[in-house]
């Protein structure tokens, strides 16, 4: 009876007060910081979907969300700009790490013309 009614008081605890950041998703995020009228095209296809094409104008943002599979999640990215779309670049925007599941993760991408920026959000973006 004692283990139940300390099961129950953790399970109550952990989902009314901390554990709500333990489900909070994932999420990979673009900017477009390229010059005016300068288009950046987005598309990304993790393990299990297909975000699609995506159209952003300088100063606009795209961003999408998910939860970690226990599998290593993987979303892989194409990037478009200039005449006729015709500079691209390739590249893992998100890496999870397997049994290891990470809640909450954030990853910023900021497409400028000397090339694609990445940060966590918790630091200066760098050149990738």
């Amino acid at each position: 009876m004692n283990r139940l009614l300390c099961f129950q008081l953790v399970v109550t605890l952990c989902f009314g007060l901390s554990c709500a950041k333990f489900y909070e998703k994932d999420s990979v995020h673009f900017n477009n910081s390229l010059n005016p009228n300068n288009i950046l095209k987005v598309h990304c296809i993790s393990d299990q979907d297909d975000f699609g094409d995506h159209f952003l104008s300088p100063g606009q943002t795209y961003d999408f969300s998910f939860y970690e599979s226990i599998t290593k999640t993987k979303v892989d990215c194409d990037l478009w700009q200039g005449p006729d779309f015709r500079f691209h670049a390739k590249f893992r925007a998100y890496k999870g790490g397997g049994f290891i599941v990470h809640y909450g993760k954030k990853n910023f991408w900021d497409a400028r013309e000397n090339g694609i920026y990445f940060t966590h959000g918790k630091e200066l973006p760098k050149l990738e």
